[in-house]
């Protein structure tokens, strides 16, 4: 059997490979090459870059096997990710394997400003012994400022309080309880802006971030204040940050970040107060590591099928660990159903979660449900990625309801649709006991209960005695050992549902001369694929 082959673009660590494993083919390119890149993108399953590697709509194009680009870090400038959707293409990071290593150059940044080590390391490399030039400020009883508490605003807080600092941040997505609990004070930005004595930004770059600290913010700030980016560049204005440092406005700022990388002239980069790293944030051995870890991991999932929590292009948010056990019934919960629908196209396809579940952000089902209904009946692999967008090419319109009340589960899923001929199908499915087996509870209004297979053979007739023997005995005598079943009725004497767990697939002469012989109204194999 051929293996995946993953395509590694740019240096990574040793332990990228390893946590690939044995199961993939691995190939080295330069990724700065672009016909190199192009040529070998051809039979590649996976690419993994960093930042040099472009990845846009030509080289996506020229990779027809792909299905997973993963980037060891965190930015996707270099990724088209719209193409990649587009063509059904899982785009994956490593969101949180610099987070550290950020907060810690933070902290740095923070430092030498407060005791201009950089200044005063190459005064001494010069020869001169000035000590009175150097002299500094304790972060003791100052007030810093964080702009942006998300995860490296966080750590940062975490690290600077045992400095005996007060913290105080502007971040309009934080609660109050939530800063409470991180001993922050929330300020408005202008208040921020003129209280801090250091302030450091972690915000993502947007539009509306572009440029939020300029003249007007830099005026707020104390003449003795000093501010700190590493996060994006961009989010400072670099020409209003060099005019008021020149000006004394401020007293200093540490830059690891620039709108041009490099900085096309030296206008910030050769101020005597101010620090300035060429972009370090992520560059440790323990943050690349992780980063070529994570990613690793999240190929092998691509590849495998399966969902990828830091997949940028899959709608479905944060997987909450309750719910993760949930998406692989689900899945089969869709294959179910696209084999009761046979071959009559779905119009409409509601997703219905009841129980404990309806707590949780279940958005992930969804997809989960469309991946599984789509994965028998289209002829390209379906993922995560466009298993929505072939469900919009269809015109299938899809929904999803949430509801705390399950009977007689603890948790249920339904997926219940309307095929273009007006009927209606639906399957409903939960996780059953401390082993979580992943059951059939429901077929088209019919309640059953039986364990989720390979193989089940579906049967609609008209109840009656003996049905159960006519086709016991047809099984038996083609060799089609019937593992478990489960009879239900809409009435006595109306009609019946058989369910039948099978140990094979059942071949097409059987399934017809069962259907005959028990004058079935609906006889249909379900094969469920992994």
């Amino acid at each position: 059997m051929t293996k995946p082959v993953v395509l590694i673009a740019e240096e990574l660590s040793p332990a990228t490979v390893e946590a690939l494993g044995p199961d993939f083919e691995v190939r080295g390119v330069d990724g700065t090459d672009r016909p190199a890149l192009l040529a070998a993108l051809a039979d590649a399953n996976a690419v993994l870059i960093r930042s040099a590697t472009k990845m846009d709509a030509e080289a996506i194009a020229a990779a027809p096997k792909l299905q997973v680009i993963a980037r060891a870090g965190v930015g996707l400038d270099n990724v088209e990710i719209p193409a990649a959707t587009k063509a059904g293409v899982m785009v994956v990071n490593a969101p949180t394997s610099n987070i550290i290593s950020a907060a810690e150059l933070t902290i740095g940044h923070i430092l030498s400003l407060a005791r201009h080590i950089p200044a005063a390391h190459a005064s001494l490399n010069a020869g001169e012994w000035k000590r009175s030039k150097y002299t500094g400020t304790e972060l003791f009883e100052k007030t810093v400022g964080i702009i942006g508490l998300g995860r490296i605003g966080t750590l940062i807080t975490q690290r600077l309080q045992a400095f005996g600092v007060k913290v105080v941040a502007y971040d309009p997505y934080v609660t109050a309880a939530r800063a409470q609990q991180l001993g922050v004070e929330l300020l408005d930005l202008d208040a921020l802006l003129k209280t801090s004595d250091f302030i450091t930004i972690h915000m993502p770059k947007t539009p509306e971030t572009t440029g939020m600290i300029s003249g007007p913010q830099l005026a707020l700030m104390k003449p003795t204040a000093y501010i700190v980016n590493v996060a994006r560049g961009g989010l400072i204005d670099e020409a209003a940050l060099a005019e008021a440092l020149r000006n004394n406005v401020i007293a200093g700022a540490g830059l690891d970040v620039f709108t041009s990388e490099p900085p096309k002239d030296d206008a910030l980069t050769s101020l005597p107060n101010v620090v300035v790293t060429p972009h370090l944030g992520a560059s440790t051995d323990e943050a690349q590591e992780k980063a070529g870890v994570s990613v690793a991991r999240s190929v092998k999932l691509a590849l495998e099928g399966n969902l990828v929590p830091d997949a940028v292009n899959v709608a479905g948010g944060v997987i909450d660990p309750f719910v993760r056990p949930g998406i692989a019934l689900v899945e089969k919960l869709g294959q179910v159903f696209a084999g009761l629908a046979g071959k009559e196209a779905l119009t409409s396809l509601d997703v219905d979660v009841r129980g404990e579940l309806a707590a949780y952000d279940v958005s992930v089902y969804k997809l989960a449900a469309l991946k599984g209904y789509f994965t028998n009946i289209v002829s390209e692999k379906v993922s995560y990625v466009n298993a929505p967008l072939l469900a919009e090419q269809r015109g299938i319109e899809v929904t999803l309801t949430t509801g705390d009340e399950s009977k007689d589960y603890r948790n249920t899923t339904t997926l219940k649709g309307i095929l273009a001929d007006g009927t209606v199908v639906s399957v409903a499915g939960t996780l059953s006991g401390t082993k979580m087996v992943e059951k059939i509870i429901g077929l088209n209004e019919y309640e059953i209960e039986v364990p989720l297979a390979a193989h089940h053979v579906v049967m609609v007739y008209a109840d009656r005695p003996g049905i159960v023997a006519v086709y016991g005995k047809a099984f038996g005598e083609a060799n089609i050992n019937i593992a478990n079943m489960q009879i239900a009725r809409d009435e006595q004497g109306g009609k019946a549902l058989s369910v039948l767990t099978v140990d094979s697939p059942v071949p097409t002469e059987i399934l017809s001369s069962v259907a005959d012989a028990i004058s079935a109204e609906e006889l249909i194999e379900i094969d469920i694929t992994e």
